[in-house]
C-alpha cells in the first residue's frame, strides 16, 4: 500500500498536457508568421545581399530603375490576382497586353486617330478580351487554363499578323510621355502602380465585390448559396483583369515607345509568380494587395539584381522559374500543413 500510495503521489508532478502545448503552439505560430511574411523576408535579405555585392543597387538611380520595372509587372501581377482569387487563372494577360497596345498604335498611325482615342481603343480592346475570356470559363463551362492558353496563343498569332513581324515606331510624343515623364527627378509611372494597388486594396477591403471575390474563389457552391452571382462575379474579374492589361499594355509601349511582335510575351510567368510569391492562393479566396506588392518587388529586385552583378540572362530565366516551384511549394505547405486556407 505504501508502494502504491507513493506512485500516485508522484503522478502530479508530470507536466500538464497544456503545459505541453504552448512550445508547440508557440513554433507554430512563429511558423505561421514566417510563411505569411517570407516574400518581405526575401526581399529585404536581397537588396543587403545586392548592396554589398554592387553598391550601385542602392542608388537612386537604380531604385527609380526598378520602381519603373516594377509597374508593368506590377499591374499584370493585379490582373492575374483577380482571376485567381475566384479560384481561375489567365495565360492570356501577357498577349492582351501586347495586342491591344498595337491595335491603338496603328488606329492613331493609320487611321489619324488621336492619341486619347488610340489609348482607349487598346484599353478597350483588352478589356474585351478579358470579358469574353469570363464568358467562355462561365457559360461555356470551359477550363480557364486551356481556354486562356488557346487564346493567349490566338492573340500571339493575331500580333504577329498585324505587325508583319516588325516593330512599330515613330509614335507620337504625346502617346510615350507617360513612359518618359519625371516629375522632381522622379519618373511617372510608378505613380499608375501606386494608384492600381490603391484602387485594388480598397475595393477587396472595402467594397462588396471584394468580399464577393473572396467568397467566390473561396467556396463558389456555398458563395451560391449565400446570394452571390458567382459566374457574374467571375465575368467581372475577367473583365477587369483585362482593363488593367490594356492599362499594362499602354504604359509598356510608352516606356519603351516601340511594340515589338512579342509585346508582352515575356511578363508571363513573373506575373502568374508574383501574386502566388505574394500568398495569392492558386486554390483561390485567400490573398492580399501588400503581399501582391512583395511578389512584384522581389521578382524585380532578382531581375535587376541579378543583372546589375553581371549573372548572364538565362540564369536569370532559369531562377525565375525555380522560384515559382518554391512559391507554389510554400503555398501548399501554408494550406496543408498550417491549414491557413
Amino acid at each position: 500500500m505504501t508502494i502504491q500510495s507513493d506512485r500516485f503521489t508522484a503522478a502530479p508532478a508530470l507536466p500538464d498536457k497544456a503545459v505541453l502545448s504552448v512550445p508547440k503552439r508557440s513554433l507554430a505560430y512563429r511558423v505561421q508568421g514566417v510563411l505569411q511574411h517570407v516574400v518581405w523576408i526575401w526581399l529585404a535579405g536581397l537588396i543587403v545581399i545586392f548592396g554589398l555585392l554592387n553598391p550601385f543597387f542602392l542608388s537612386t538611380p537604380n531604385l527609380q530603375n526598378i520602381l519603373v520595372q516594377a509597374t508593368v509587372l506590377g499591374l499584370l501581377g493585379l490582373a492575374q490576382s483577380l482571376v485567381l482569387l475566384v479560384g481561375e487563372i489567365d495565360l492570356s494577360i501577357a498577349a492582351a497586353t501586347g495586342i491591344s497596345s498595337a491595335l491603338g498604335a496603328l488606329a492613331i498611325q493609320r487611321l489619324g486617330l488621336p492619341v486619347a482615342f488610340g489609348v482607349a481603343l487598346g484599353i478597350g480592346v483588352a478589356t474585351l478580351i478579358g470579358f469574353i475570356n469570363g464568358l467562355c470559363v462561365t457559360k461555356l463551362k470551359m477550363v480557364s487554363l486551356i481556354e486562356s492558353l488557346g487564346m493567349m496563343i490566338t492573340l500571339q498569332g493575331g500580333l504577329l499578323a498585324i505587325t508583319q513581324g516588325n516593330t512599330l515606331t515613330d509614335l507620337p510624343d504625346s502617346y510615350n510621355w507617360i513612359g518618359q515623364a519625371t516629375v522632381g527627378g522622379w519618373p511617372v509611372m510608378p505613380l499608375v502602380l501606386l494608384l492600381g494597388f490603391l484602387a485594388m486594396g480598397f475595393t477587396l477591403r472595402r467594397t462588396i465585390l471584394g468580399r464577393s471575390l473572396y467568397a467566390t474563389g473561396g467556396n463558389a457552391a456555398a458563395a451560391l448559396v449565400a446570394g452571390i452571382r458567382v459566374q457574374r462575379i467571375k465575368i467581372i474579374a475577367f473583365t477587369l483583369s483585362g482593363f488593367i492589361c490594356g492599362v499594362a499594355g499602354y504604359l509598356l509601349a510608352a516606356w519603351q515607345m516601340a511594340i515589338t511582335s512579342n509585346q508582352g510575351d515575356g511578363f508571363l510567368l513573373y506575373a502568374i509568380a508574383a501574386p502566388i510569391i505574394g500568398g495569392v492562393s492558386v486554390f483561390g479566396g485567400r490573398g492580399g494587395t501588400l503581399g501582391i506588392l512583395g511578389g512584384v518587388l522581389l521578382l524585380t529586385v532578382i531581375h535587376v539584381g541579378l543583372a546589375i552583378v553581371y549573372v548572364p540572362s538565362f540564369y536569370v530565366t532559369m531562377i525565375g522559374g525555380v522560384l515559382i516551384f518554391i512559391a507554389v511549394a510554400v503555398d501548399a505547405l501554408r494550406v496543408n500543413v498550417l491549414g491557413d486556407g
